[in-house]
């Protein structure tokens, strides 16, 4: 017979807290289904036990990767044992956002560093991308 105490059950507050994950989060979540409760309390607080702590680390840690909320649902859907062969699939989608947003961050910075070079050379510096005239502009005051 086991005889070690069961851990208290935790409310969605002590979880958010214990977490560091909002309380509104914690709810979508279990409403998603990426989280279960214990149920409810007698005042109807979800109750939450260490299981759901375990799984909102992880999603945090997959969400940290990248990984959407949506692709961490299907993952989660899936019975375990698909959930470890399925994960590096996901983890390639998220490597792919990931640098396509570097891409185009570096065209930003490339455009910026054209706009620099293109007005720095201008007569006026950078007040010369005002128009001439223009009363918005200080370089035509």
């Amino acid at each position: 017979m086991n005889t070690t105490p069961r851990p208290r059950p935790m409310t969605v507050g002590e979880l958010s807290r214990r977490t560091g994950v909002s309380v509104k989060a914690l709810r979508e979540y279990t409403d998603l289904g990426l989280i279960r409760t214990l149920g409810r309390s007698p005042a109807n607080y979800r109750l939450y036990d260490s299981v759901a702590e375990w799984c909102v680390r992880l999603i945090g840690e997959l969400r940290s990767l990248g990984l959407t909320v949506a692709e961490i649902r299907e993952l989660t859907s899936r019975c375990a044992t698909s959930f470890g062969t399925r994960l590096p699939d996901y983890l390639d989608r998220s490597r792919e956002r990931l640098e396509q947003r570097i891409a185009a961050a570096r065209q930003t910075l490339r455009r910026i560093e054209d706009f620099q070079a293109e007005h720095r050379a201008g007569p006026l510096g950078y007040d010369d991308v005002c128009p001439t005239g223009d009363p918005r502009c200080a370089a035509s005051a």
